[in-house]
């Protein structure tokens, strides 16, 4: 499975805070391992598609 975030649907940009952050609700350890970038199999993991909306119309 894949894992690189800047690529996953659920990785948002906040403004406010100008960061990176994934909008999944992660436990303790799935926590610890997105902070330390260590999160090669991802269960949440699914290939961000900034076109879907476009192609449904």
């Amino acid at each position: 499975m894949a894992s690189n975030c800047e690529e996953c649907l659920h990785y948002d940009y906040d403004e406010e805070t100008e960061s990176y952050f994934c909008t999944m609700d992660l436990d303790e350890d799935e926590m610890e391992r997105f902070l330390r970038s260590d999160f090669r199999a991802c269960p949440f993991y699914r290939r961000g598609d900034d076109y879907a909306t476009a192609r449904r119309q």
